[in-house]
């Protein structure tokens, strides 16, 4: 917001020579994210073959006591059913949030015993502190633009972008716009593998281009992408992160999702880098499609496009119907982690870095599965 403003009085020339860096971010909800825990060994030593924490399954069969949590997955004997769409759901998201909160964790395991990790079944309490690691490697976090969702339907429908009442009755959105990092660097000139960023209030770096990215889509002058197109993959030290920035959410009639408070330093390394950054909530459209049967089915198409300017006004319009709107992302929020990053920089408490590998930025399309028989 400051650099657009620098921009408007002194154009793109002189804000180059004067500017550096500028900070972007976003904090929504990533439903693509996992906790990856080394628990330690007990004695006598177990090789895991099955646990949960707090009743909510994790994916073991790695290392003895190496265990991952999916944020999605939701609590044994939860009710997953979406008959159920005004219960409170707990899944992994909740337990990484009562990890970072200090809070106890009922750890549950079982093994089929060896000679070398002879014990067959574990119950403990666990804090995070007890654990030797605990990182957070996210598949795809910080989308770079995303649906519009509405319902055309006759009916509710519950999705992970909010409940959508029927024929057209309401709009989510899920992005923080001019303030969000890809939306920034859309052809990835400084983003990249190795680029340090502000993750959940501590340090993580991108260690690869991430799940369903996508390049060859359409763009406005800018380069910036009218569709969901490019994602990154994350990870980063859990034990340095916060409750203020990693926050579980249950989402009525879908399941459970983990907020994330993500920030990313992009270095003016010329006006070209800079006019991409110049982007604004006007400029930036994104896909509206309704989420009613169609899109389950994976036949929706959009119904057209619309700016972040219009969505963040409150309503938008659409097939001749004027829509109110909410965002699922916090855009105050990603405000505030602009600042601290910013601050951060001007301490010398946080330093960027160079990519070693780009990320890339053409010839890549995501693809839907095909089902197929022998």
């Amino acid at each position: 917001e400051e650099l657009l403003s620098v921009i408007e009085k002194k154009g793109i020339k002189k804000t180059a020579a004067e500017v550096d860096v500028v900070t972007t971010a976003t904090f929504g909800p990533m439903c693509s994210s996992m906790a990856l825990f080394n628990i330690g060994h007990p004695r006598p030593k177990i090789k895991i073959q099955k646990a949960w924490m707090n009743d909510v399954a994790c994916c073991a069969g790695l290392a003895a006591v190496d265990l991952i949590l999916g944020v999605t997955e939701l609590r044994k004997n939860d009710p997953a059913n979406l008959n159920y769409p005004g219960e409170f759901r707990y899944g992994g998201a909740h337990v990484i949030e009562d990890l970072l909160a200090g809070k106890d964790v009922r750890l549950k395991a079982s093994a089929h015993g060896t000679d070398c990790y002879p014990r067959r079944e574990l119950e403990t309490m666990i804090r995070l502190r007890d654990m030797n690691e605990a990182m957070l490697i996210n598949p795809r976090n910080a989308y770079q633009n995303y649906n519009v969702a509405v319902n055309k339907s006759d009916r509710v429908v519950y999705t992970y972008m909010g409940m959508l009442r029927p024929k057209l009755a309401n709009a989510y959105y899920c992005s923080a716009g001019q303030l969000s990092p890809l939306l920034n660097d859309p052809l990835f000139r400084t983003i990249g593998i190795g680029t340090r960023l502000f993750f959940g209030g501590g340090i993580g770096y991108v260690f690869s281009q991430g799940t369903q990215h996508t390049t060859d889509v359409k763009r406005n002058k800018k380069g910036t992408p009218c569709v969901p197109a490019g994602t990154l993959a994350l990870s980063g030290d859990l034990k340095q992160m916060s409750t203020d920035w990693i926050r579980a959410a249950s989402v009525r009639g879908y399941g459970v999702s983990l907020a994330i408070g993500i920030g990313v330093p992009i270095p003016l390394l010329d006006e070209a880098v800079l006019e991409s950054v110049s982007v604004t909530d006007a400029e930036i459209r994104a896909p509206v499609i309704d989420y009613g049967k169609e899109y389950g089915e994976g036949r929706s198409e959009p119904l057209g496009s619309v700016s972040y300017a219009e969505l963040k006004s409150g309503t938008i319009t659409v097939a001749g119907k004027t829509i109110p709107t909410a965002g699922l992302s916090s855009y105050y929020e990603a405000r505030h982690i602009c600042e601290i990053l910013r601050d951060r920089i001007n301490q010398k408490k946080f330093f960027l870095t160079e990519p070693v590998a780009p990320l890339p930025s053409k010839g890549v399309n995501f693809h839907n599965l095909e089902i197929r028989k022998k």
